[in-house]
């Protein structure tokens, strides 16, 4: 049976490392410009100077806490597409995106009202200066609509990678993120005779782009999947029931990854308490640990997809063995690849940034100790986490990720910074702890062998 279709046409071999690339890259590449909007709202804030700089770091944090459930919910809507594209049934295959709409709009309009009656008050306690503050109330003010349209947009990009069409996604964003970069350089320094926005106008620009985004996104639906837009959706009685029971399903995966989103945001809400200098610094580096990072970790999922494939079509425990052999050789030149752009990042920070101050772009160069092995740890268990993922095994990933982020990250982190005050290396180089802890029970599980006898359905 072909790995990654779902029909018979040849006994089950292991895949090479091929197959896993030509699942990951368009993935991959997605996601990074999908971080990547991060990066470049701070490129081109950053000309502002930091106090415009560490509002939008600020507002970041706020907003992640939404985005970063949108983004969970939408992962497990991915699996939940995969499973019925392959039965060929329309009705089937609308009902989990009519459900998978719901869900993500839902989550998205609930986060973003309590966001919106929290943001003030989380903004007012945690900022080092009230015009901090301002700025970051007024760019969360039309962020959150960005925030809205994502929720959309990310249901149907999962839709698209389900029915292994990740093409699509990454054309989106080939298409929104230079929308975005244009109109957010306009709108930041009102060029053209156009007012200047300062903060705010990155927002605009962002939302902008969005909208360009589910244009395209709607058009390629009806293009290429107008059989399932126009199969008759099923009662209503019938579509809650299967709402509820694709929440449940998500649940316990996008916990996961919302566990990891929300402790991100927690910590860099307690940056904001450290000196303006290295606040900018931490600032700058988290997104681009996102972006770069991106590289291994959709290389580690295109491995779980694959796996899940082999287990339901009853690969043997060797040609299981052979191919995450296969796998974990690549993952680590994607880890190699990765360390060499954190060091590029490194010395080219006074050139990237050139209107921060020296001490900040220092702190930066400091970081490369850590940064040139966070890669290679980290990578290996992501690995380990989304092949125990795809043979069920979600629950000890989850209570994994969540005893090492909620136990030892944050408290650790709250630690360095308001008791100890320690430097931002030390509190970055948590990050390399965190991994490091989850190492030995990552892999002693996968080495158990359980994962490659488990039942899948």
């Amino acid at each position: 049976m072909s790995v990654l279709s779902g029909k018979s046409t040849s006994p089950i071999s292991a895949p090479h490392t091929g197959t896993v690339l030509r699942l990951a890259w368009p993935m991959a590449l997605k996601a990074v410009l999908l971080h990547g909007a991060v990066v470049i709202d701070g490129w081109l804030v950053s000309s502002l100077g930091e106090l415009q700089l560490a509002a939008l770091g600020l507002a970041a944090a706020v907003a992640g806490f939404p985005l970063g459930a949108i983004l969970a919910f939408s992962h497990a809507m991915q699996i939940k597409t995969a499973q019925t594209y392959g039965r060929g049934n329309h009705a089937l295959q609308k009902l989990v995106l009519v459900s998978g709409l719901i869900i993500s709009c839902a989550i998205g309009a609930l986060l973003i009202l309590l966001a919106m009656v929290l943001d003030d008050f989380i903004l007012e306690h945690l900022s080092p200066d009230p015009l901090i503050t301002s700025y970051a109330i007024s760019y969360l003010s039309v962020f959150f609509f960005f925030i809205f349209g994502e929720s959309i947009s990310q249901c149907l990009s999962s839709y698209f990678n389900g029915c292994g069409r990740t093409k699509i996604p990454l054309y989106s964003f080939c298409l929104s993120v230079p929308v975005n970069i244009f109109t957010s350089l306009i709108l930041i320094h009102g060029l053209f005779g156009l007012p200047a926005y300062g903060v705010v106008g990155a927002a605009l620009g962002s939302v902008i782009g969005t909208v360009v985004q589910l244009i395209f996104l709607f058009a390629m639906l009806y293009r290429v999947d107008n059989v399932v837009i126009f199969t008759p959706l099923s009662s209503l009685s019938t579509t809650a029931a299967s709402t509820i029971q694709q929440f449940l399903f998500s649940l316990p995966i996008a916990t996961t990854f919302m566990s990891a989103t929300f402790s991100g945001r927690v910590a860099e809400l307690m940056y904001a308490k450290m000196s303006l200098t290295e606040f900018a610094a931490m600032i700058i580096i988290t997104p681009w640990i996102m972006v770069a990072g991106t590289i291994a970790m959709q290389w580690s999922q295109a491995t779980g997809i694959i796996v899940a494939q082999l287990l339901g079509q009853g690969a043997s425990p060797e040609i299981l063995s052979r191919f995450l052999s296969r796998a974990w050789r690549g993952v680590f030149i994607a880890a190699a690849i990765v360390a060499c752009l954190y060091s590029l990042l490194c010395m080219s920070a006074p050139f990237i940034y050139s209107n921060l101050s020296a001490e900040t772009t220092s702190l930066i160069m400091s970081f490369l100790p850590i940064l040139l092995f966070l890669p290679f740890i980290r990578s290996t268990n992501a690995i380990c986490g989304n092949t125990l993922r795809a043979s069920g095994d979600t629950i000890y990933v989850m209570k994994l990720f969540l005893y090492s982020q909620w136990l030892f990250r944050l408290p650790a982190m709250a630690l360095a910074i308001f008791y100890f005050e320690l430097s931002a290396f030390w509190v970055l180089s948590i990050l390399l702890l965190e991994e490091i802890i989850k190492f030995p029970p990552f892999h002693l599980r996968l080495y158990s062998g359980r994962w490659k006898t488990a039942a899948v359905h």
